[in-house]
């Protein structure tokens, strides 16, 4: 599947004890190249969350932000029913020695050592829900990525499908091209009332013949538009393969140009060269 490299996506988690918010987004690069912004608590995991992103994606620079907001109530006061028990167990003992603990006041209970305690913030329970919800955001990156990679395919294929146009258009052109040349070489001949060997006369025009032979150039450029296309059917990384064709395809295009030997040919090859760069543009923003 063709995807690109360049998606934005934004996730966002509330907790009890605070929120957790995802920023990620990535654009085309020769490699993978990860940028993180965490807050200073959660910095121990950037490797887990390097290793997440690795094994999702292989290529583009990718800018992830995370931003931590705690619940203004996360350290509020509780009460240790463990120690609260002890407590009253221990006031239990007062009273069956006969002393009166009926009148035991509640905030006198909450004042001994131990019974009031101040929550707080269990780190490793943030770290477990950030790494989730970084997971849920490559998901979601990469769905983007596929979307965008869909509609590069179609602009892709459609400019193959003018390429081979070309190309079906030239190889039919080129008999008549010849005899034309064949025609017109014969004419000059005879305006300039010089005569030929028979022999020459066909020494020359299997010469123009071989230096106008683009028939290898057609049969390798069709050959590497098929590639292109069993290469956009593929699944993963497709991006390098599609560059290093297009560097191919335009190699014969320039090839076809030198070799041409009449206006029509001259803008076929033109015109290749125009889609096969209008090709490569697109390439360069696929994975």
């Amino acid at each position: 599947m063709t995807r690109s490299m360049t998606a934005f996506t934004r996730q966002e988690m509330q907790h009890p004890w605070g929120s957790l918010i995802w920023e990620l987004r990535s654009v085309n690069h020769r490699y993978l190249e990860p940028h993180f912004r965490l807050p200073e608590l959660l910095r121990d995991i950037e490797g887990d969350l390097r290793e997440s992103l690795r094994k999702s994606i292989s290529r583009g620079k990718v800018e992830a932000t995370l931003r931590f907001v705690p619940e203004k109530s996360s350290g509020a006061l509780q009460v240790n029913q463990e120690r609260l028990q002890e407590v009253l167990a221990a006031a239990a003992v007062v009273t069956a020695a006969g002393a009166d603990t009926q009148g035991i006041n509640p905030l006198e209970l909450l004042a001994w050592p131990g019974v009031l305690v101040e929550s707080s913030l269990d780190m490793r329970v943030v770290k477990q829900q950030a790494l989730a919800l970084f997971r849920t955001g490559i998901t979601d990156l990469q769905a983007g990525r596929e979307r965008e990679g869909v509609e590069l395919n179609q602009l892709i294929i459609l400019r193959l499908e003018r390429i081979e146009a070309i190309i079906a258009e030239i190889k039919q052109m080129m008999p008549r091209i010849l005899q034309s040349q064949r025609e017109n070489l014969q004419q000059k001949l005879m305006d300039l009332k010089a005569e030929l060997e028979p022999n020459r006369l066909e020494q020359e025009i299997v010469l123009l013949a071989q230096k106008a032979d683009v028939d290898e150039e057609v049969d390798r450029l069709y050959t590497h538009v098929q590639e292109v296309r069993r290469v956009l059917s593929q699944t993963g990384p497709i991006g390098r393969r599609l560059d290093f064709l297009m560097q191919e395809l335009n190699r014969e295009a320039n090839t076809l140009s030198s070799k041409s030997i009449v206006a029509a040919t001259t803008r076929g090859a033109v015109e290749l060269k125009v889609l096969i760069e209008q090709m490569r543009e697109q390439i360069q923003n696929i994975e």
